[in-house]
């Protein structure tokens, strides 16, 4: 039987129009939809005809476009429905405030920190998938969900799966958490044949479907990176605890180690829909049309250790969470930063890295950021020391 209209739980989804917020949509729709659920906000970007559709489809209340120049574009296409529009950075804030229970926190990169920390604010459980709010910010991000009463549930697969093997009474008893990384397109590769890369070549991830900006962190492992420090703030564990381990076949997602000697595993096929389904149902967990494991036709499952020399997006993560502070914010933001001109053809593949770490060892001498303000003040300065050095590697190319 159906919920009641009273009864169906309200949620909002940033960025539904990208991979993680696709996935979502699907899993709503496999759980019963309308029937079961409101969607109280769908945010997008440029494609302005498929958040329009996904309106339609689950009656949002708002549509957002964060390109404020589209906004007579989204408005025409939901013209007739009763959905309410809007564009730009205020209405990506405005769809974060609609009263909703869960929302699914799914804009790429820092653009996402705003809305979702708005939406912390006011006491909604977050689902997890912008590695950015806990990356630059993290602990007062940490701070406003505690303070809003809502919970803080990782969709990331790795996240999800130490969530899921973390036994919330043996906390005390956790070693290590052990992150899974499949290595990317190049994992086999030599950084002079990494070198000559191009982004089309780079976002072919060769396990999972995912956007441009993850996809191309998954090959230059700064995907990676992120996710040791997103580890640290959501399961309060020290920067030695963290593991990274390359794990080719993406079978397991991840693991934690007990004082004990047992490691948890938490496995399942490559597919988002899993982990987004938990996150929206913890701590139930939902039927799914997912596919499922065949153990039999598993010939093997390997682990490799992380190669921190043709990939030094890792060392940089340890030296960012060593070193405290600022340092994440700064990484994150460097290296957005040079990916945004990698993808440009500006820099080659291998100068993503040397950028952030050139920037990180530059604003070593910054503070702690005390504020959201002084947050977003390191990360524009980080962004500006970036595009300098883009700037000086064109001239000398």
């Amino acid at each position: 039987m159906a919920p009641s209209e009273a009864n169906r739980r309200r949620v909002t989804i940033l960025g539904s129009t990208g991979s993680i917020g696709t996935s979502t949509l699907d899993v709503i729709e496999q759980l019963g939809g309308r029937d079961a659920f409101e969607v109280a906000a769908l945010t997008g970007s440029g494609n302005i005809a498929l958040l329009a559709e996904q309106a339609r489809k689950f009656g949002a209340g708002l549509a957002v476009t964060a390109d404020e120049g589209r906004y007579e574009e989204l408005k025409q296409a939901l013209a007739g429905t009763g959905i309410a529009v809007g564009a730009g950075r205020s209405a990506l804030m405005e769809a974060a405030a609609v009263p909703s229970d869960w929302v699914m926190a799914a804009i790429v990169g820092t653009a996402g920190l705003g809305p979702t920390l708005a939406a912390a604010r006011r006491g909604a459980d977050i689902a997890l998938a912008n590695k950015e709010c806990l990356v630059t910010a993290g602990d007062l991000f940490v701070q406003a969900v505690a303070a809003g009463g809502g919970r803080l549930i990782p969709v990331d697969s790795e996240h999800s799966a130490i969530f899921q093997a973390l036994e919330d009474d043996q906390r005390h008893a956790v070693e290590r958490i052990v992150l899974t990384a499949s290595g990317g397109p190049f994992r086999t590769w030599s950084r002079e044949q990494m070198a000559g890369v191009t982004a089309a070549v780079a976002r072919a991830h060769p396990n999972w479907s995912m956007g441009l900006k993850v996809s191309i962190g998954s090959a230059s492992m700064f995907n990676k990176a992120l996710e040791m420090i997103e580890a640290k703030h959501l399961f309060d564990v020290r920067p030695d605890q963290i593991e990274v381990i390359v794990h080719p076949q993406s079978i397991v997602h991840s693991m934690v180690g007990y004082r004990d000697g047992s490691v948890l595993a938490q496995l399942g096929c490559p597919d988002m829909r899993t982990a987004i389904g938990y996150a929206l149902t913890y701590p139930d967990r939902p039927e799914l049309n997912v596919e499922r494991l065949d153990f039999a036709k598993l010939a093997r499952l390997d682990f490799e250790a992380p190669d921190e020399v043709r990939f030094p997006a890792l060392r940089l993560a340890r030296t960012a969470l060593e070193r405290g502070g600022i340092q994440s914010a700064v990484m994150n933001a460097a290296e957005e930063t040079a990916f945004h001109a990698f993808c440009d053809g500006r820099i080659g593949f291998l100068n993503m890295a040397d950028i952030a770490e050139q920037v990180m060892d530059d604003m070593t001498g910054f503070g702690p950021a005390l504020t959201m303000d002084e947050v977003f003040a390191a990360d524009a300065e980080a962004r500006r020391r970036a595009a300098e050095i883009v700037a000086k590697k064109e001239m000398a190319a």
